[in-house]
């Protein structure tokens, strides 16, 4: 979740009135603030979680390895005051994914005492939580059910077109193997995924990634 006024759901008018006091109340439970190099997790996959962690600005990456040996990518994310560990912090189960610094990060840590104690004291301030999280999960199962229930080529096309629009929760990455991770595949499914998109026109292979070729007809594909 981020430390921000929400821009969207029921109250997201009263963030935008209370959103100082309510970063004035988080920067109440920070007890640590240092810097950590790329590749650093800041979280591990089936740790548990007694504090959350704020990252300030930068990029990181989220991921999941079953037993089997299998990875799922979810993707990267830029932060501007981004929060991790805040599901775990009320739920208590095990950290769910590796949570990783694509480069150097300033970070604070949030105690989870202090936080469990600023939360009954103050309900507006647990409001703030509630509907953040809501936000984030229901965002986060948008991607999981579409990456189940449609093809490899559509949920490309999917992701590219609302990177054109930019409003993506998370983005994607520059190789090849992890972005077929990303759509929990091969790389080899994965190229030939693309390989559709390009016989179509709809999209091209450069450099720095894919590009859209016709976004109309990209549209058109998805819908």
């Amino acid at each position: 979740m981020q430390l921000k006024p929400l821009a969207k759901g029921r109250f997201h008018s009263l963030w935008q009135q209370e959103h100082d006091a309510i970063e004035q109340i988080m920067r109440e439970c920070i007890t640590e603030t240092k810097t950590v190099s790329a590749q650093h997790k800041l979280m591990r996959q089936g740790q548990q979680v007694n504090a959350l962690i704020l990252v300030h600005h930068g990029r990181i990456s989220m991921g999941y390895t079953a037993r089997n040996g299998r990875s799922f990518q979810l993707g990267t994310m830029t932060c501007d005051s981004q929060l991790f560990g805040e599901m775990e912090f009320f739920t208590d189960y095990l950290c769910q994914l590796d949570i990783i610094a694509e480069e150097p990060l300033d970070i604070s840590i949030i105690n989870g005492e202090k936080l469990q104690q600023a939360l009954v004291k103050t309900p507006k301030f647990a409001l703030f939580f509630a509907s953040a999280i809501a936000i984030d999960y229901q965002d986060t199962v948008d991607i999981f059910t579409r990456r189940m229930l449609y093809p490899i080529a559509y949920n490309i096309a999917y992701d590219l077109y609302h990177q054109y629009l930019n409003d993506q929760p998370v983005e994607g990455f520059t190789k090849c193997y992890l972005e077929a991770e990303r759509f929990a595949t091969t790389d080899r499914v994965y190229r030939r995924a693309v390989k559709k998109l390009e016989d179509l026109n709809l999209i091209k292979r450069e450099r720095e990634g894919l590009v859209i070729c016709d976004i109309e007809g990209l549209k058109a594909f998805i819908e």
